[in-house]
């Protein structure tokens, strides 16, 4: 059987550009100079200036510059390129100024907290330090007399590791085990379903309410106003619960069909597909979405309050009486110090502990 031969003297069809069609016209569009970004920048950081100048408030000179900006971008390009690249050029202002009010507050934040706090945060004795023995006159003495501060957060932090690292130990596992039904045994079961609306219920839930039902599950449980480390761990295991589900779930999903396919193929149980193909290849996601939970309980203030308490010592023990946590730290530094009439020191505190907690 013989095999047809190219002919050298072929030629290969030659494409045609779409510009070159008779009929069509395209009009080529310049790009737009970066000098014209700067004229219009320029033009709105003076109109900004100008109106702070004469008193205007800050927050509406700086509306008043951005809308300046946007008009001259528009006027500018429009006069060099068109209306097309101006229009595009305004778009693309808008975009960047979105992301710069987005970004705005976490900036004002970290600049408040780091500013605030960490003095306080690298100073090796409130790192070290219980409150046990700190009284009011103690912070006299530092604001007034310049003496060094008394009293640090120690006991705080290792209570906030011990209960958010007991609500994990609760959560983490029922979360997962619970995103591996869903997605590997029961994808579109009823049961699933009513997982999922019980899930998506849960996520709903006010911390407020999850530190109310482990304080009256614990009333029941060990008598009225028992409190408790333990406590306060199921309060945010009832918080992080969801968040794992849903996390889990949803990298458990991107996991392609071939892999488990192809280790079912070779008669690889079930079970034993999860283990060694889909949990390892989902590991990145998973540990993201432990990471988001953790994130979502480790500053929760209102149930620790109801659940755990205050303790102004250092306590290990999640059955051994109330805890401290670093937000509740915070919270009792910021509302009710030492020396009401000498808040520094209460206050100096309260921002370490927040920008430990950041």
């Amino acid at each position: 059987m013989s095999t047809p031969t190219k002919d050298p003297a072929a030629k290969a069809p030659t494409q045609r550009r779409i510009e070159h069609i008779d009929g069509i016209e395209i009009a080529e569009v310049a790009p737009a100079p970066r000098v014209l970004s700067y004229i219009a920048l320029g033009i709105g950081a003076a109109v900004a200036v100008i109106t702070a100048v004469r008193g205007l408030n800050l927050v509406l000179s700086v509306v008043l510059g951005f809308l300046a900006f946007l008009v001259s971008t528009y006027a500018v390009h429009r006069q060099r390129s068109g209306a097309r690249v101006a229009v595009d050029q305004v778009m693309r202002a808008l975009v960047y100024g979105a992301f710069v009010l987005a970004v705005i507050p976490l900036i004002s934040l970290l600049w408040t907290v780091i500013g605030a706090g960490a003095s306080t945060a690298l100073n090796p004795d409130f790192l070290t330090q219980t409150m046990t023995g700190v009284t009011g006159l103690h912070d006299q003495q530092t604001q007034r007399d310049g003496a060094p501060l008394i009293g640090g957060a120690y006991h705080a932090i290792i209570g906030t590791l011990i209960i958010t690292g007991v609500a994990g130990l609760i959560s983490i596992p029922i979360g997962l085990f619970t995103a591996i039904y869903l997605v590997e045994y029961s994808a579109k079961g009823r049961l699933s379903s009513v997982i999922r609306f019980f899930v998506d219920v849960m996520t709903g839930i006010p911390s407020i309410v999850a530190g109310l039902f482990a304080f009256a599950l614990w009333a029941v449980l060990f008598g009225i106003g028992t409190k408790n480390g333990m406590a306060g761990a199921v309060a945010l295991s009832v918080l992080m619960i969801p968040t794992v589900v849903r996390n889990s779930e949803e990298m458990l999903r991107i996991v392609p069909n071939e892999l488990r396919e192809a280790s079912l193929a070779l008669g690889v149980p079930q079970w034993l597909t999860i283990v060694r193909v889909v949990l390892p290849t989902a590991a990145s996601g998973l540990a993201a979405g432990v990471t988001l939970a953790i994130a979502r309980v480790i500053g929760e203030t209102a149930p620790l309050l109801v659940a755990v308490g205050y303790a102004r010592g250092l306590s290990i023990s999640v059955f051994d009486g109330p805890m401290n946590t670093l937000a509740v730290y915070a919270y009792y530094m910021f509302t009710k110090p030492l020396s009401p009439g000498y808040r520094d020191p209460s206050l100096d505190r309260a921002w370490a502990a927040a920008l430990l907690l950041v």
